[in-house]
């Protein structure tokens, strides 16, 4: 049997350097999740550490228990005790350390390091050339001791992951004491269980009388033991200022932004606050999915399959994606996805920060279809309206194709321009005055215009133009609304003398035949005395009473073709003809006045139904007047086109031209504009074109001359 001499100060060197060890394990290997670098260094550091202080506590206890001089111990046995050791801790701690720990993993590495202990305190036994009989039991009911501690501070460092966790940053010292405590109990139940013999000391063998190599072997251990702690320290020292930084660095973009992390294969390893609170999933819900629960269905497959193309290269990827929250609602964020590598050069993780911007998708949404309304509108106003815009001094700065196709101006033409190059002349200075003063003071201005288009023609255009302020209440531009109403102005002139003509024909009726007979008596007897009359001089007055009483009877015979105008006989006649024969009609009378007649058609057969007399009778009576109206000479222009199944027929002269506020009388009994007419030619003309189903409107310009446009029905040739 062995007596021993104990030693309690290296038994407590050697439990504190246990303590140290373990802590400085620990601490370096919670540092392998917290960075991506120096992974190796930091677990065979950890590694060591753990290994040197179970080899410390059993070597050391075991030389403090036999400080009698009766024992040696043997080196390289020495070396080999710490190799096994650290080799067992190795693997124990490998499992300990992967990104996922099962339960087999715990129960494995709790055994390894079980081994670890006992492997120590066996083989360091053999080192010190001693001979160990051992209690059974007692040696089992160590080792299931050991076993069970490793195996409790293993669950709770590693299992639960509580050592990553800043917040638990108080389980290391804790673990450290739980694992220390472990190995010593560990060792002095292992003491307890074995008695020891002292062989035969050999050659290599020293005697502990040499206290240099014991104490020098305890100094390397403290100087290894306090260069890992110390390196330990300085590296969790240097960790938690970055670890300050970076939390300050989270806690803005948690703030400011929503932040995932994923793993290479895009599974959700993070997520902050505002993530979980935007997609309204929980944080358990997000983790370990990928963000397909996300997926809105508003984005193609090719539209991520560039996303992770992007990515995978090792760039980063912007851009805006639509997303579906956990309550069927969609959000907008403006995504992006930051990938980061390994040491080889492979993602390890992708970082996305994201920014809501749905409150700006929505108001994009909002004003592109508002744009879309505008446009549709717009596109219904160009189809049905003519549009204008003007700036605030009446420039022309925009039309559409309507407003060219009626003017007949190119658009070139008329922007910069303004309104008075449509001028017709028919409304007065103070009707335009009175509408300026509308628009400038903000009102919106509602009339009737009538236009001179390029061509000379007139046109008339139903008006709506709109002030657009700005925020002074200051007109910068106007939007003028236009719709064509020529048509209905020539019907409704069309009706206004078509009311003057029911009026004459009233009067004709009441009052014709009552004033014919008398005349038919006065004529009689005034060509009587005339057979018998020798005075020239009375001769002279019955001439005169005869002419006149032929100019009242001409008056009458219209006014009976006003009260009871004939059925018109209509036929199919080629109008050309009848035109041109009224033209060689009035020939001599026109070369007499110095008048040319002009003729123009557009083709050579042009069929009407029309009853030819009463025709030829509207076109000597406009013919004669545009002739009359012409004292000093000039063109007479006659031109027929066939326009829309429709034959307009113009009748231009160069002559005075009639005043705007007269061309509304024309046509009106006993109105005229020459001195010896009495208004009832047209009146009669007006009535004959309304017979053919056809329409009469005049054009006529102050000293640039007058036009009569009939509209009829043409036949096909």
């Amino acid at each position: 049997m062995l007596t021993s001499s104990s030693s309690p100060i290296l038994m407590m060197v050697a439990i504190i350097l246990t303590m140290m060890s373990s802590y400085a394990a620990l601490d370096l290997l919670s540092l392998l999740n917290s960075t991506e670098r120096n992974k190796h260094f930091l677990f065979l550091g950890g590694t060591f550490s753990m290994g040197i202080g179970i080899w410390v506590m059993n070597f050391f206890g075991m030389l403090s228990g036999y400080m009698n001089g009766s024992m040696s111990f043997h080196l390289p046995i020495v070396l080999l005790a710490i190799i096994i050791g650290i080799s067992f801790t190795g693997m124990a701690l490998y499992l300990m350390t992967g990104k996922s720990i099962s339960k087999a993993n715990l129960l494995i590495g709790s055994f390894l390091i079980t081994m670890a202990v006992f492997s120590n305190y066996v083989i360091g036994m053999y080192s010190m050339n001693l001979t160990a009989h051992y209690n059974q039991l007692i040696m089992l009911l160590t080792l299931i001791l050991v076993f069970s501690g490793f195996l409790f501070s293993f669950w709770l460092l590693f299992y639960t992951k509580s050592l990553v966790k800043t917040s638990y940053a108080w389980l290391k010292p804790i673990g450290a004491i739980i694992i220390s405590a472990s190995i010593v109990q560990g060792h002095i139940l292992f003491i307890r269980a074995s008695e020891f013999e002292i062989q035969q000391q050999s050659a290599l063998q020293q005697p502990p009388s040499e206290n240099f190599i014991f104490y020098l072997i305890l100094f390397v251990a403290v100087i290894i033991l306090g260069g890992l702690i110390s390196s330990s320290a300085l590296i969790s020292n240097r960790l938690a200022i970055s670890d300050t930084s970076l939390r300050d660095i989270t806690t803005a973009l948690d703030v400011s932004s929503i932040v995932a992390i994923t793993n290479p294969q895009g599974r959700i390893t993070y997520v902050n606050d505002k993530f979980v609170e935007i997609s309204k999933y929980s944080e358990a819900e997000l983790i370990g999915q990928d963000h397909r629960i996300l997926n809105s269905g508003a984005h193609s497959k090719g539209f991520f399959k560039d996303l992770w193309a992007t990515i995978g290269q090792g760039k980063v990827w912007k851009g805006e994606i639509k997303n579906r929250a956990k309550d069927g609602s969609f959000y907008w964020v403006y995504t992006t996805i930051v990938p980061f590598f390994n040491k080889n050069g492979k993602p390890y993780q992708y970082v996305s920060i994201r920014t809501d911007i749905t409150a700006r998708k929505t108001a994009e949404e909002s004003l592109k279809n508002s744009l879309k309304e505008l446009r549709d509108i717009k596109f219904a106003l160009d189809q049905s309206s003519i549009i204008t815009f003007t700036d605030e001094k009446g420039r022309i700065t925009s039309v559409n194709d309507k407003f060219c196709e009626l003017s007949k101006y190119d658009r070139n033409e008329l922007i910069g321009k303004d309104f008075r190059m449509l001028n017709s002349g028919y409304h007065s200075k103070m009707f335009f005055k009175e509408l300026w003063q509308t628009v400038l003071s903000g009102n919106v201005w509602q009339g009737e215009i009538r236009n001179k288009a390029k061509d000379g023609s007139y046109y008339w255009v139903d008006t709506t133009i709109v002030p657009f302020l700005d925020d002074n209440k200051h007109p910068y531009q106007f939007l003028s609304i236009r719709n064509d109403i020529t048509e209905r102005k020539k019907q409704e002139e069309t009706l206004h003398r078509q009311d003057k003509l029911a009026a004459v024909g009233q009067l004709a009726a009441g009052v014709a035949h009552e004033i014919r007979n008398p005349l038919t008596s006065i004529k009689g007897y005034a060509e009587f005395l005339q057979l018998d009359e020798k005075n020239p001089e009375r001769l002279e007055f019955l001439d005169i009473i005869l002419e006149e009483l032929d100019r009242v009877n001409s008056i009458v015979e219209e006014f009976m073709v006003l009260a009871k105008p004939k059925a018109a006989n209509l036929e199919e006649k080629n109008i050309v003809p009848i035109i041109q024969n009224v033209l060689n009609l009035l020939s001599f009378e026109a070369r007499k006045k110095h008048v040319r007649l002009l003729f123009s058609a557009d083709q050579e057969i042009i069929q009407v139904e029309c009853d030819e007399d009463r025709l030829k009778q509207v076109f000597l009576n406009l013919v004669k007047n545009g002739i009359e109206a012409m004292p000093n000479g000039g063109d007479l222009s006659v031109f027929v086109n066939v326009r829309n199944s429709k034959v307009e027929i113009s009748i231009q002269d160069s002559g005075i031209g009639i005043p705007q506020e007269k061309i509304k009388k024309l046509g009106e009994p006993f109105f005229t504009t020459k001195e010896n007419g009495n208004g009832l030619g047209l009146m009669v003309t007006f009535k004959i074109i309304e017979s053919h189903n056809g329409s009469v409107y005049i054009e006529s310009e102050v000293d640039k001359g007058t036009t009569f446009n009939i509209v009829l029905p043409a036949r096909p040739a």
